[in-house]
């Protein structure tokens, strides 16, 4: 039995390929297209909400970009990876404005929704390849236990229950939002 090889392709390539009929959605990981299912409305819910408060925030300080619908970013290079966070936050020194592409910058902050059918493993690798793209602060939120893992600058990731709050840090100076909200 011979291994068949794999042909890996480029960010460029996978940028060219059309949205799935099927309403599935793509990510390219290490130069191959895996397909991720569709979120759920619980998901799309908590999502929204966080997007409102954090994007208006953003907006009335005019800090920068709120991004949603897991728009791409690309986080390694060789083969590439190009990943959809849930939500992602760009200030405007590093993206001064938005691109027809998927960025070369990683997001300052990136947001990741856990979905029933997440595995904590493909998780923990996101986080690693988001640190590893010089991504600042990461948000793993938890529908199920109503709390968020915070991690800022390790793998070692700090978590909140629904009494505590999250704050934007030095990445978003002056946001804050109580764990609770995420969900009510």
């Amino acid at each position: 039995m011979s291994a068949v090889a794999i042909k890996l392709i480029t960010a460029v390539e996978f940028a060219r390929i059309p949205e799935p009929f099927d309403g599935s959605m793509l990510e390219l990981v290490r130069g191959e297209v895996i397909e991720l299912s569709r979120p759920k409305p619980r998901h799309g819910h908590i999502c929204s909400k966080i997007d409102r408060r954090l994007g208006t925030f953003v907006e009335l300080h005019n800090l920068g970009w709120v991004l949603s619908n897991d728009t791409g970013v690309i986080v390694e290079r060789d083969p590439d990876t190009v990943r959809g966070p849930d939500l992602c936050f760009y200030s405007l020194e590093r993206m001064p404005f938005l691109p027809e592409t998927y960025s070369e910058f990683a997001p300052e902050l990136a947001v990741e929704v856990l979905s029933p059918d997440d595995r904590m493993t493909e998780v923990r690798e996101k986080v690693r390849e988001y640190l590893a793209a010089g991504v600042k602060l990461i948000w793993v939120v938890n529908p199920d236990t109503k709390s968020v893992v915070v991690y800022s600058g390790s793998l070692k990731g700090i978590e909140y229950g629904p009494a505590d709050t999250v704050d934007g840090g030095e990445v978003i100076p002056g946001f804050s939002l109580r764990v609770s909200e995420f969900f009510s």
